[in-house]
């Protein structure tokens, strides 16, 4: 059995954030039900590289949905969505600031309509204070929620990271929010409204930043290889620094590509092996006893030439080779992935995160794989809807509709575009 089978989800979202979310719901079993209007997703036909087709921006973020077309700017369509709020547990939206409210639906009526019903919405910035009414996207998330001033080197700009933790990230957080609202719903018989600002959760994200935040108004970071000291303000840029307690940094391989690198975390109690190791190697046979290097101190104090030597060493081996010589020795290490490198890997392929599907307007095409590995109900990956797809079946499936019901509504127009009118 699906762990959330028998969950229904009324999804309006759209683009990343809210399909993230909906994604992971249904891959765990609910139905969710895509309710896009006459046009569609706008990510249906953005980047697109199949010729009218579904863009894999829309197919890789909507598996396992069903999809129906309402036109919410007519009053038969108002009604279609009023009637699936009465069978829906979680209605999803992430609308700018006051979309729904001027449809009249309010969170209050809504809860109105369904006292039961579970609301979650994205907000860029949330419902309140001085940023509510500002647009959000990814990168404008990144950069206010602290990401991107702690994410480059320090004489250089401030770099985006290539993780959607703005979006996606936003997504996670909304899914957990809405599961635990659902529990307190089916306890007590009333919903509640979820809700996550990307600025918030991409602050939660940077959780370990603002930790040393408070810790420079103490003291310096001697973990980072930048000068760092007391009552400097903001955390600094550090590069590849690992912004633990261990030090880490990504270090070139041969034969010295962009991606060639081995990201190596040198812990206390790995450092005399991997001494031992390069130090013989590059004629240093004392490296793990020199007084420089000896304790974690000196060597986040001399961490730019202990790099440097590790550095020499690794030019000689490809960052496999070297993952493999440094892995009998409890060095935790990992090569740079490319998306090439991880599109073809044995290890994710087996771990089914890479995932063949087919699909009826673009054939075949792979998605990532469900990241939460439920030992009783693993996902099974379907395939993203065309749009309109469900809409006569979730009209007779979950709200009753009988055929001239159905048939009576398309004449008026609750579920297309009214055609235009003549120039």
């Amino acid at each position: 059995m699906e762990a959330l089978k028998g969950v229904r989800i009324l999804d309006m979202s759209h683009v990343q954030a809210g399909p993230t979310c909906s994604q992971l719901l249904a891959w765990m079993g609910a139905d969710v039900i895509k309710f896009e209007n006459p046009a569609g997703d706008a990510t249906r036909g953005q980047l697109r590289d199949v010729p009218n087709a579904d863009s894999l921006y829309f197919t890789m973020l909507n598996c396992n949905k069903r999809s129906i077309t309402v036109n919410m700017k007519s009053a038969e369509g108002k009604q279609v969505f009023v009637d699936l709020l009465k069978e829906c547990h979680i209605l999803m939206e992430n609308f700018g600031p006051g979309v729904l409210d001027r449809f009249g639906f309010t969170w209050e009526k809504i809860h109105e309509i369904n006292p039961k019903i579970v609301m979650g919405s994205i907000k860029g910035f949330g419902s309140s204070g001085p940023y509510s009414d500002f647009k959000a996207y990814e990168n404008v998330a990144q950069a206010m929620g602290g990401a991107m001033s702690t994410t480059g080197v320090p004489e250089g700009p401030p770099f985006v990271t290539g993780a959607q933790i703005g979006d996606s990230g936003t997504g996670l957080h909304l899914a957990i929010g809405l599961l635990a609202a659902l529990r307190q719903a089916e306890k007590t018989g009333q919903g509640q409204y979820v809700e996550v600002a990307m600025m918030d959760g991409v602050m939660n994200l940077c959780r370990v930043k603002f930790r040393d935040h408070q810790r420079l108004t103490r003291q310096s970071l001697s973990e980072f290889s930048v000068p760092t000291h007391q009552g400097m303000g903001a955390v600094p840029r550090a590069g590849n620094d690992s912004g633990g307690g261990q030090l880490g940094n990504a270090i070139r391989c041969k034969p010295g590509g962009p991606n060639d690198f081995l990201y190596i975390v040198v812990q206390e109690a790995v450092w005399e092996g991997l001494a031992n190791l390069i130090g013989p190697a590059l004629g240093m046979p004392g490296l793990a006893a020199d007084p420089k290097f000896a304790k974690i101190a000196d060597r986040r104090k001399n961490q730019a030439e202990m790099w440097e030597i590790i550095g020499e060493f690794a030019l000689k081996h490809t960052k496999r080779e070297l993952m493999a010589i440094l892995n009998p020795l409890d060095v935790p290490c990992g090569p740079i992935m490319s998306t090439e490198d991880l599109a073809n890997d044995e290890h994710v392929r087996g771990r089914d995160m890479w995932v063949e599907l087919d699909h009826p307007q673009r054939g075949k095409w792979f998605n990532v794989g469900m990241p939460i590995k439920l030992s009783a109900s693993p996902a099974v990956i379907k395939r993203s809807p065309t749009l309109g797809e469900h809409t006569d079946e979730v009209l007779r499936q979950v709200l009753g509709y009988d055929e001239a019901k159905i048939g009576a509504l398309k004449q008026a127009g609750a579920f297309s575009a009214p055609p235009k009118k003549a120039a």
